[in-house]
């Protein structure tokens, strides 16, 4: 049967979208490995329609594979559960069992988590490898963190700078909050949630030996909230694993082995933020043209985030000022060393790298010269 014409332009149209579509959501987040660890890239903070979410949790598979991304928790609210009169449900690890049937055909690793939902103090904070979310319905506070530890988890606060329990929106320690780090049943604190950012967070954990976490705490659509919007991509923690197994992301997660992403930001310990930052930022070549002595850089930026350097060389640029922006893939720089070397040491700082408030990462790379 020929087309009419509607249908043809409807064919056409579809069709552009399509591949407007398919463009759009190759959109896989990349950072490298760095020496002796494998970079896994987590969101450890998400829900579904079996809290206060707005999907299945199917959906929240399917958006972690297009991110690529290497391991999910879907931590749905214990106490908190407005959709009950629609979705009725007295096992509180069917979310967790839905995902994994999903994910059982792919590397996407699901692990089974909930979030524990106060008042503040503590606040609400994420119980993650645990065995069953059913045994955390446990209305005395202590006694619960007790059973998420018995039963091995790994236990963040979340969203500590929260207005909605922080009006100023300054992450604070209180008594109990120290009870739970001393006595080690806290282990993290999330210094990003959604589109948020904490120093005060960032503080907290370095000073309290607590892994810095970065979580997207979803609760509509990844494409909504952050694909081709200001952030970008998501949030995440990266962990440094000793492979790619839920129980080597537990190690690396109660070692501390992990860098926050927040857009274009990486938030995390010089020990491993620096290795990261080095494999992201290659060398790949590096010389000078006929007489002259500006040796010309060639540089891939490796990872999904623009990065922004300042000059620590000692050598002025021929074409960037001091403070200048890489973005992803390849870029030359121009670097006036005023004779020609055989060997050049670059020296920047990455102000868009956080290792403490209001402090950044120097990083050198050092390169021979064709």
């Amino acid at each position: 049967m020929r087309p009419t014409l509607t249908a043809f332009l409807f064919f056409i149209l579809t069709s552009l979208h399509a591949q407007d579509h398919s463009h759009r959501l190759g959109r896989v987040i990349e950072f490298p490995d760095i020496p002796g660890y494998v970079t896994l890239k987590t969101d450890l903070h998400m829900h579904t329609v079996f809290s206060d979410g707005s999907v299945w949790p199917d959906i929240r598979v399917k958006e972690a594979l297009l991110d690529g991304i290497d391991a999910i928790s879907l931590t749905e609210h214990l106490e908190y559960q407005p959709h009950k009169a629609d979705i009725p449900h007295p096992d509180r690890n069917r979310s967790y069992e839905i995902a994994l049937k999903e994910a059982a055909d792919h590397k996407l690793l699901i692990i089974r988590g909930s979030e524990i939902t106060r008042g503040m103090p503590p606040g609400h904070c994420n119980a993650v490898f645990i065995a069953d979310a059913n045994k955390l319905l446990i209305k005395d506070t202590i006694a619960l963190f007790h059973e998420a530890n018995r039963q091995g988890a790994f236990v963040f606060w979340n969203h500590p700078h929260w207005t909605w329990q922080r009006p100023d929106g300054i992450a604070t320690l209180t008594p109990l909050h120290r009870k739970l780090i001393q006595d080690k049943l806290i282990h993290g604190i999330e210094v990003v949630n959604d589109q948020t950012y904490s120093d005060e967070a960032l503080q907290i954990a370095l000073d309290n030996n607590l892994t810095i976490m970065g979580t997207s705490d979803i609760h509509g659509l990844i494409d909504w909230d952050f694909v081709g919007g200001v952030a970008g991509h998501r949030p995440l923690t990266l962990v440094f694993a000793k492979e790619r197994t839920e129980a080597s992301i537990k190690e690396a997660l109660l070692n501390r082995r992990t860098v926050a992403i927040h857009r274009d930001i990486l938030i995390g310990r010089d020990e491993f933020l620096v290795p990261l930052l080095k494999e992201s930022l290659v060398i790949r070549k590096a010389t000078y043209s006929g007489k002259a002595s500006v040796l010309i850089v060639t540089v891939e930026n490796k990872t999904n985030s623009t990065l922004t350097l300042s000059n620590k060389t000692g050598y002025t640029m021929q074409s960037h000022a001091d403070v200048f922006t890489l973005k992803p893939g390849d870029a030359v720089l121009e670097i006036k060393t005023r004779e020609r070397l055989t060997n050049v040491t670059l020296s920047f700082e990455v102000l868009n790298a956080v290792n403490a408030p209001g402090k950044h990462p120097r990083v050198t790379w050092t390169s021979a010269v064709d």
